[in-house]
């Protein structure tokens, strides 16, 4: 499968991104684990677990295709499950972040923890279905779709610490 040959090294930088990212996740929500407000658990659901959810995706995906795989079929089988469950998942944050009563969302919120993974995922499962007669663009869709998802992490991630940082900080100091 010369197609996924010359990505390897795109796959190896965005997995390890993405499994750096994941335990950087780890450490700071453990080092401002003290700093959470009492519903902090509901807030998580809807947007801490995602975060980890996306990043996992990438690193498993990026694994997926450095595997040195015979055929294209079953890497895509696999990556237009991960795309359908993406898409159920991505559902699931929606009523989870419409049931929390922690944080009043606002568009950013929807664009990077609803919309955005939807399309990410969507892009991957309509990659999948895509294979058999346009394989480069699908593989650009899966790269597109890697890629989204690590950027929205990122972004993610950078946001809840800010704002648990920032705004609980307040919180807790005018009390």
């Amino acid at each position: 499968m010369t197609e996924l040959a010359g990505w390897n090294n795109f796959y190896v930088i965005v997995g390890s991104a993405a499994g750096a990212l994941i335990g950087l996740q780890f450490v700071v929500l453990t080092l401002i684990a003290d700093r959470a407000p009492l519903r902090a658990a509901e807030a998580g659901a809807a947007f801490a677990t995602p975060t980890i959810v996306h990043f996992v995706t990438v690193l498993f995906m990026s694994a997926i295709l450095c595997a040195p795989w015979h055929s294209f079929t079953p890497v895509a089988v696999v990556w237009g499950l991960i795309g359908l469950g993406g898409i159920t998942y991505a559902t699931w944050i929606v009523r989870q972040m419409r049931t929390q009563s922690v944080y009043t969302l606002v568009f950013e919120d929807w664009a990077f923890h609803a919309i955005l993974p939807f399309l990410a995922y969507v892009t991957l499962a309509l990659s999948a279905c895509a294979i058999p007669s346009h394989i480069q663009e699908a593989l650009f869709g899966v790269r597109a779709a890697a890629l989204l998802l690590l950027f929205i992490g990122i972004h993610n991630a950078w946001d809840s610490v800010t704002y648990h940082i920032l705004a609980v900080s307040r919180e807790t100091k005018g009390e």
